[in-house]
């Protein structure tokens, strides 16, 4: 079974819109921001596999790989739904709306016993988009990657070859495998993104940023939080110690 370092200095962070529209993908964005911010302080390195972007400059999904001291140990209780209540910024009768995004925080473990069958793949290429969606190539270097025994998929889009996208797309598609058999063997899940995340439904959040009350809420530990905007900013040393 592939072993985990109890405090890994490389993790892969995803960020995913949730329930919401465009609301939610703004909600991503504020989170991606709130982590970065946090990382860099830690001075973490991020570096960005796939991203796709929505209206509004909103995020539908990233994910990037991050190295620095402790990274796993400090973020992997992050995992889970995040809620946000607040008034968008297209709600013009100013009524509070409720959106979500998911986030899962995944160790790189070993994976050099993870064989992957061609015949067990499906490859697709496509055009990396930009903001907007907008395509920014004009030819197909993007990958997206589904492993079909379990419909795990993964994407890269960040590098100019279709070969270096194909290559980094196969090496998170190995470490998600390497966890799902590790989380598989002690019977726990058999999906390795519904064992962080489950689905973006908001009874199932972890917690909830509370915009016009100015507070944030762990409803794991059932504790909140005042200055939700410096939060987002990335000032989280004192909740990421609350909840590990």
């Amino acid at each position: 079974m592939p072993q985990i370092s109890p405090r890994s200095n490389r993790a892969i962070l995803e960020i995913r819109a949730g329930t919401g529209g465009t609301e939610a993908g703004l909600f991503a964005k504020n989170l991606w921001n709130m982590y970065l911010n946090y990382g860099k302080s830690k001075g973490w390195k991020f570096k960005i596999l796939s991203k796709s972007i929505g209206e509004l400059k909103s995020v539908r999904e990233i994910t990037a790989a991050i190295a620095g001291k402790d990274v796993y140990q400090l973020l992997k209780n992050e995992s889970g739904v995040h809620r946000v209540q607040r008034i968008p910024r297209t709600e013009s009768s100013g009524r509070i709306h409720t959106s979500t995004a998911t986030v899962a925080v995944l160790p790189v473990i070993p994976t050099k016993k993870i064989k992957l069958k061609p015949k067990n793949l499906e490859i697709e290429t496509y055009r990396a988009s930009g903001p907007g969606g907008q395509f920014v190539n004009k030819v197909e270097t993007a990958v997206r990657v589904t492993h079909k025994p379990t419909g795990i998929t993964v994407e890269s889009q960040d590098s100019r070859t279709q070969q270096k996208n194909k290559e980094k797309a196969l090496s998170l598609l190995r470490m998600k495998l390497a966890h799902l058999l590790r989380e598989q063997k002690k019977e726990k899940i058999d999906d390795l993104r519904r064992s962080q995340i489950g689905s973006a439904e908001r009874s199932r959040k972890i917690r909830t940023y509370n915009v016009p009350q100015d507070r944030v809420t762990d409803h794991r530990i059932n504790k909140s939080w005042r200055n939700l905007e410096g939060i987002l900013e990335g000032d989280i040393e004192e909740i990421l110690a609350a909840t590990s």
